[in-house]
This record gives structure tokens, sequence and C-alpha cells, in this order.
């Protein structure tokens, strides 16, 4: 059986550009992906079955509507024959988290299925079948730093970040997207104004990328605040930790980060929030 890591999606930057008329938002995200994954391995055989286990596996859902399954039917779709077999899902990541762990598990799905048929990894039917599964699958197909635009289906190149290090929050809640966007309130048709428009500076060190970063936010964070109040406590806590050069929510919540300049303040940050709130999911991390 051969394994992939399906690593967590951190949105550092989110801006809600609108709403359109078919109800969908229009956003304007910088992404980054976490050394902290699910693992998916894959097997060939004839039809097609999922086994999800792991410290998460109950929040996973129902087997049968897991992005696993819909991305692999979603190839096969394109290409008859292509997704048979067996997927087993370690499931690590917390679930309705601002993650994109279903997403992510989605893609690792799609790029073992590549794999399998010998497709490239920019094989226009693969990256149809990304976008048929869901809106975050094909930022994470490749998972690389990068700019994605509209309702996550356009995608900038990649981003070759310094070393930055990460330590991910999670108070044992969910924010559910659709809940979220509720509570943000756009009517069809509305654009939002918010903040200044997503960049980032070029800089070869991770204090220009953190500079960069601290001139944009996450327009979720109040409507997921009203959903999940927890974050509210989340984020002031990270803001207290010695270390922190800045703090946020990713995606819809409830996860929320602190971003450091080396490995060590950010395992120190780990151990001291663990300590504070053993009930809570902390992670200390790298992101890319």
């Amino acid at each position: 059986m051969r394994w992939l890591r399906a690593p967590a999606k951190i949105n550092l930057t989110l801006r809600v550009v609108g709403r359109r008329a078919d109800g969908y938002h229009e956003l304007e995200s910088l992404v980054a992906f976490a050394g902290s994954c699910d693992w998916l391995g894959f097997e060939p055989g004839a039809g097609l079955e999922l086994e999800v286990f792991g410290p998460r596996a109950l929040e996973a859902g129902p087997v049968d509507r897991n992005l696993v399954l819909r991305a692999a039917r979603a190839l096969a779709a394109q290409i008859p024959g292509s997704a048979s077999g067996r997927f087993r899902l370690f499931k690590r990541l917390p679930a309705a988290a601002g993650l994109g762990g279903g997403s992510a598990d989605a893609a690792a799905a799609l790029r073992l299925l590549a794999g399998q048929a010998g497709l490239s990894i920019d094989d226009p039917r693969l990256r149809a079948s990304a976008r048929e599964t869901g809106a975050d699958v094909l930022a994470c197909l490749c998972p690389r730093a990068r700019m994605m635009w509209g309702i996550g289906d356009q995608l900038g190149p990649a981003i070759a970040l310094p070393k930055i290090f990460a330590l991910l929050v999670n108070p044992r809640v969910e924010a559910p997207t659709p809940k979220v966007f509720a509570a943000l309130g756009l009517a069809p048709g509305a654009n939002l104004e918010s903040s200044a428009r997503s960049s980032l500076a070029p800089g070869t060190d991770a204090a220009a990328v953190l500079k960069s970063l601290s001139r944009s936010r996450n327009d979720l964070e109040g409507a997921a605040r009203r959903v999940a109040p927890a974050i509210a406590v989340v984020l002031e806590r990270l803001s207290q930790v010695p270390g922190a050069r800045l703090t946020r929510m990713s995606g819809s919540g409830a996860t929320c980060f602190a971003l450091f300049s080396d490995r060590r303040s950010a395992a120190a940050a780990r151990r001291i929030i663990a300590a504070d709130h053993p009930d809570w999911w902390v992670e200390a991390t790298s992101l890319r």
C-alpha cells in the first residue's frame, strides 16, 4: 500500500470580495501548507473502499460521504476504470476546523490515483476532478503556498516561503463553513469593502514575510466568533505567548494560529498552551 501525506491548509490571509448571484462567496486568500497532516494509503483492487481510522476518525462523518470517495468517483467519471481499490485514511486533523482536512484528503486520493494511472499532476482531467470534488481541492492538489481566488478555483503560482513556524490551536469546537458564511450575512450579488488586497512582499527572511502578512487579516473572523465564541478565547491566549509574531484564524475557523520566526519558539509555545489547555488540539509545525 502506498501512503501520502494530506497536509493541513492554512489561510494566512483571507479576504471576502463579495457574494455571487448563485450564492457562492468570492474570496482572495494566501494559503500555505503545514507539516501537520492526515495520511492516506491506497492499494489497487476490485471495487472502491475506504477505511477511516486514527484519533479523529469519528469526526470524519459517514464513510460513503467522504471526499476521498467523491474524488475517486469524479476521476472515474473522467477516466473510466481509473479508480478502483482500497483507501485507508489515518485521520489526525480535526474536522470543520478551517484546515481544509477533507479537501487535503481528497487531493491526496487524486494524487495516489494519478500515480497509479501514470497521469501528470497537471492533467486537465485530474484538475477537473479536483474542481468537481470541492472548492479547496484544487489548491491542495499541489500543496505549496500560493494565492487563491474565486471560490478556490483560481490559483496563482507556487510561492517559495522562507522558514516560518506555526502553532495551530483548535479548542475542539466546530465552526461549520455554511454557518460562518451565513453569519457573515452577505446577500447574493453583494460586495464587501474589506481589508487591503492581500499581497506578499518579496523577501529572503521570515521577518519580511511576517511584516507583509501583518497588513492583512481574515474577514471571516468576526462571523466565526459569533458561531464559535471560543475562537476569541484562543486568539487572546495566543497573543500572550512569548515570541508570537502574528496571530490569526485560519479559513472559517475554529483553528487559530500564531506564527514564529524559529522552531524553538513554536515548540515552547506548544508546551505552554498544551499545559494550560489540555482539552485543546495543539500542534507546532512548519509552513511551506
